[in-house]
């Protein structure tokens, strides 16, 4: 019993914590808000993030807002999924998983998107008019382009992708951050 109920509140609160975080890098990296995608999260998200909105007003670089309430949501879970495994840990300790939880979370976010933008380049080839191929494109360019500059496109194949899905795995094993919070 108790490792479902862990299992259901890691995956529901992963699933709930990618809107926000795709919120505040979407507004991080100017993303069109007119995609019907981001027009998805910002509605789904909105109930929590405008009553702090109120309170602490977004820049024009960073969505503050969203941040402390992703923050906000991390440490909750974080505490949540110590307890309900039952695992001591000290208040340093802490502080220390919740940050390596969202460094680990943005770093899943970027493994999916790029396998699901690499997927979607095959399927549509021609680059035509998809609002989630331009949603993930808005994404993942900024961690393609630096790549791209090192390992340009060899006999019409551009591996960046692969090459940013490898260095974003590699990072995310290289976390110190136990099992039972991946």
């Amino acid at each position: 019993m108790r490792d479902s109920l862990f299992f259901l509140v890691r995956v529901l609160s992963h699933l709930y914590l990618l809107l926000f975080l795709m919120r505040f890098i979407m507004q991080w990296i100017r993303a069109d808000f007119y995609n019907p995608l981001a027009q998805f999260i910002v509605k789904a998200t909105n109930p929590v993030i405008m009553p702090v909105r109120r309170v602490l007003p977004a820049t024009a670089s960073v969505d503050l807002p969203t941040l402390v309430v992703l923050i906000v949501i991390e440490v909750l879970v974080t505490w949540l999924l110590l307890n309900i495994a039952s695992a001591p840990v000290m208040l340093s300790e802490f502080a220390v998983y919740v940050l390596l939880r969202l460094v680990s979370l943005t770093l899943s976010l970027y493994t999916w998107t790029i396998l699901v933008y690499v997927i979607l380049s095959w399927i549509s080839p021609g680059g035509g008019y998809h609002p989630l191929t331009m949603i993930l494109a808005e994404l993942n360019e900024p961690v393609l382009k630096p790549i791209r500059r090192v390992l340009p496109m060899m006999s019409g194949f551009d591996l960046s992708p692969m090459l940013a899905v490898i260095l974003i795995q590699a990072v995310s094993l290289a976390l110190p951050l136990p099992s039972l919070l991946r």
